[in-house]
């Protein structure tokens, strides 16, 4: 049968895995926000505008600090930080640049207009289903007032302000709809780009709104996409929450890599289908890659060196994992009946013969809203033990598997 675990309809991290658990996050304080005699250094990050500014205060005394991502870079100021996004889109010649100026405070002179965000943010709009988590464990989803749509997310809390009419649809690509946008009322939209004409923020930031490209989905690292979680922190001056949770999530992925480091047999993993003709196949270099790396997997074409996809034929993939001992990642099919029906070579793999056949579908809605495209990114822990289950069962005999 085609291996799929239905994981309950809950909350991911409630019960499946006990070092993914989420982390209490205590609100960021307001206390210092609303002085009105002598200015005093607040001692966390505030959660609303300065109204007695003192150029010689440090309004930012929690900060982050980057480990594992450098697609990012922060350098803090007394009263406004400064995020370098290295390389916004694939091909970028030039990085951007934005000031992040607490509220109540003066704005920096050598920026441009739109590049000066007042934080903390109080009014939201996401353009990308892999920023909800983040807010949803940071505790600020109540500022999200807007998506691009809402048809893929997974994220209960989310689908269901979106049924009571508490988030509006822009739209997304060149058919965003800008009215809308401006109607929102925004403090930020928070988008990613592709360097073409297809993307979306020169159309809002023509309208005036406050727009910053998230890079993340460039990071070919596990955790290094994880830590872009601290990037969407900065804007809500949750920095303090963000430290928390990304240090628990890359605790446990680094103890469960020094488990796989002891193993001395790694089974050999293919990936996906073919599409249209073409079989596009993980880079060594990619994400995927580096994931069944650490789960302890021998990826047939670790040695290609791209970072993202390879298009091949159905015959040059056959030929090379035509014996491979596991198949992941299919796809939009839900039964080796679907794989088959694709394409009826596919029942000549080993992995289809002996049921190795494993797809990260387990946590899809009836909207088709996959979850391992939406948290799976907050949580690489949780994947990275799915994958050891599967691979080394012997390695995990206790955990529950969550996205496959």
């Amino acid at each position: 049968m085609f291996r799929q675990w239905l994981a309950p309809s809950v909350l991911i991290f409630s019960l499946l895995f006990t070092a993914c658990q989420p982390v209490a996050v205590a609100p960021a304080t307001p206390a210092a926000s609303a002085q009105t005699g002598s200015a005093t250094a607040p001692t966390a990050n505030l959660d609303d505008c300065v109204t007695n500014y003192d150029a010689k205060i440090d309004y930012f005394p929690e900060k982050i600090k980057l480990t594992h991502t450098s697609g990012f870079s922060i350098e803090y100021h007394n009263n406004y930080k400064v995020v370098t996004i290295k390389t916004p889109w694939q091909g970028a010649k030039e990085p951007l640049q934005y000031a992040l100026v607490q509220c109540g405070t003066p704005a920096p002179a050598d920026f441009k207009k739109e590049q000066i965000i007042d934080v903390p943010v109080k009014r939201f709009v996401s353009m990308s289903t892999t920023y909800l988590p983040f807010l949803d464990e940071l505790n600020i989803l109540d500022r999200l007032v807007g998506l691009d749509d809402n048809t893929y997310v997974n994220n209960e809390k989310v689908t269901k302000m979106a049924a009571a009419g508490k988030l509006k649809m822009i739209g997304f690509g060149d058919k965003v709809n800008v009215e809308q946008a401006v109607d929102l009322n925004p403090d930020l939209i928070m988008t990613y780009a592709m360097g073409s004409a297809d993307d979306a923020h020169p159309k809002l930031i023509e309208a005036g709104l406050k727009v910053v490209v998230n890079a993340e989905w460039l990071d070919t690292s596990p955790l290094g996409r994880a830590e872009w979680g601290k990037f969407l922190a900065i804007f809500f001056n949750r920095e303090a929450a963000a430290e928390a949770m990304f240090t628990k999530t890359a605790t446990a992925y680094e103890k469960l890599t020094a488990q796989v480091a002891q193993v001395k047999t790694k089974p050999t993993v293919f990936t996906d289908t073919a599409y249209q003709g073409t079989w596009y196949v993980p880079g060594g270099q990619s994400f995927g890659a580096h994931f069944l790396a650490d789960a302890g997997a021998t990826y047939l074409w670790a040695d290609e060196p791209s970072t993202g996809s390879a298009p091949l034929a159905f015959e040059a993939v056959f030929d090379k994992a035509k014996d491979a001992d596991f198949w992941l990642n299919q796809g939009y099919v839900s039964s080796l009946k679907d794989i088959t029906s694709a394409d009826a070579r596919y029942a000549d793999f080993a992995a289809f013969k002996s049921d190795k056949v494993w797809n990260n579908n387990a946590r899809t809605n009836a909207n088709g809203g996959n979850d391992y495209y939406e948290s799976a990114i907050a949580h690489p822990d949780v994947v990275l033990a799915d994958l050891i289950k599967i691979l080394h069962p012997e390695l995990l005999p206790d955990h529950q598997l969550v996205y496959y």
